[in-house]
């Protein structure tokens, strides 16, 4: 008896439901008790603030800054990485030193390099920059090990048929990573929001980072839960949609 696609998912999808259900329960009941002190608000003392015209005007112009920064970082990263990750597998002699490259550069903590960007880059491309670098070792971590991914006996038949490394590159290789180049996207994205947000905090003029960093220093506890949580739920959105096209990706290709 064949099963039905979505009733495997169902029972996942409630528990996943549930789970976040219980969560937002739990942060109103700490914050409406002030178990944890001033600085945790009652989550609906925080809805309240976002429903005011002036807070959505000023959470709207954050979260476009942000957003714009996060995206133009993540297809930067992105493409980069994914042109790094061809090179190493174009001309094999330079792989090592890429991947020791990219784990020296990865090593370093993004909140060092803000102030390195700002003085060689700018304050408003910083933002931009720091959600590229945050991106770009995902993508080259998973598209690095999709190009590999490719079996010896699919090498062996392009080599027979006297494909070079470039048309097995297009043909083989590519199609056969795919996947796992998607999943390495899906975990990029989150983290280029992240890297964006970091990124605003050393001077520039907007965005949700901005936001946090004047709530923090002036203790307007409301606007600081409420810029925390549209960061985390752009962060949520990008995964989210990354993983549709993860689906989409592996039903074709696998």
């Amino acid at each position: 008896m064949s099963r039905v696609p979505g009733a495997a998912l169902a029972p996942s999808r409630g528990l996943a439901a549930g789970g976040v259900l219980a969560l937002l329960v739990l942060v109103e009941i700490v914050g409406r008790l002030g178990l944890a002190g001033p600085g945790w608000p009652p989550l609906t003392d925080v809805f309240g603030y976002v429903a005011k015209p002036s807070a959505q005007q000023l959470l709207g112009r954050a979260l476009t800054a942000t957003a714009t920064a996060a995206l133009a970082g993540f297809l930067l990263g992105g493409v980069v990485a994914l042109l790094v990750a061809v090179l190493s597998a174009l001309v094999p002699a330079t792989g090592p030193g890429l991947e020791r490259l990219a784990a020296v550069v990865h090593a370093v903590p993004l909140i060092a390099l803000g102030p390195l960007l700002i003085t060689t880059a700018g304050r408003e491309a910083t933002p931009t920059l720091v959600a590229a670098l945050a991106a770009g070792f995902a993508v080259f971590v998973a598209a690095t090990s999709a190009l590999g991914s490719a079996n010896d006996a699919q090498r062996d038949v392009f080599t027979v048929l006297g494909a070079g490394r470039a048309s097995t590159l297009l043909r083989l290789q590519l199609p056969a990573g795919l996947p796992l180049i998607v999943d390495g996207l899906t975990l990029a994205a989150p983290a280029a929001v992240l890297g964006a947000v970091i990124g605003e905090w050393f001077g520039a003029r907007r965005g949700i980072g901005v936001l946090l960093v004047s709530s923090m220093q002036n203790v307007q506890t409301d606007q600081l839960w409420a810029a925390a949580l549209t960061a985390a739920a752009i962060s949520l959105l990008a995964y989210v949609l990354l993983v549709a096209l993860r689906g989409a990706v592996n039903r074709r290709f696998q």
